[in-house]
């Protein structure tokens, strides 16, 4: 008895924080003075990786390609810099596709050479050469949103609904609060599912 008054109290008090918890429809701009560190210098190209171990990770290619910065982008509530590491570029980069799970074509600017970028080691991606061209298509979108100037690049994660911007002064964040208390609620009614008595 005193396990069900236990589970009926539990419930209660989950349902009442989703009552009083639930965002409104709106959108949070997060400047990069807002960011860590890293996000406030600009770049030229971002990529968007999930982990294996279930962690968003964005990557920003910076100083012409030699530099890779690496943010946690898992919550965007709480955007974490993982770092930088310096890459033996031959120039500015665009990512062009995945090849695998743990890797991502890579075409240089300047000419038309190509390279693969080795993720396994998350926090610190590797540059491999490539001997002649991969055949594959680029898909990327650089259309401007809302009223943040200069956007060089954009890529959502559609998990959370966040937009991350890429731009002269750095990496501007469009949150979507509603659509990340839906994807809470989702993992939290997962949870109960598969780990309740």
């Amino acid at each position: 008895m005193k396990r069900i008054a236990v589970a009926i109290i539990a419930t209660g008090v989950v349902a009442a924080t989703v009552v009083h918890a639930s965002p409104t429809n709106h959108i949070v701009l997060v400047p990069p003075t807002d960011l860590p560190e890293l996000a406030r210098q600009s770049g030229d190209a971002m990529l968007l990786h999930e982990t294996s171990d279930g962690r968003t990770l964005l990557y920003i290619e910076q100083n012409q390609g030699t530099r890779l910065a690496t943010f946690d982008v898992t919550d965007p509530v709480h955007i974490k810099g993982e770092g930088s590491v310096q890459l033996d570029a031959a120039g500015p980069f665009d990512f062009v596709s995945p090849l695998g799970k743990q890797q991502e074509l890579i075409r240089f600017r300047q000419g038309s050479e190509e390279a693969v970028l080795d993720l396994q080691k998350g926090k610190a991606p590797k540059l491999k050469a490539v001997q002649g061209r991969v055949d594959t298509a680029t898909t990327q979108d650089l259309s401007h949103v809302f009223d943040v100037k200069q956007v060089r690049e954009e890529v959502t994660n559609a998990g959370t609904g966040t937009t991350f911007l890429l731009t002269e002064n750095g990496l501007y964040l469009i949150r979507r609060p509603a659509v990340e208390w839906d994807k809470r609620q989702r993992e939290q009614e997962w949870f109960w599912q598969h780990n309740g008595d």
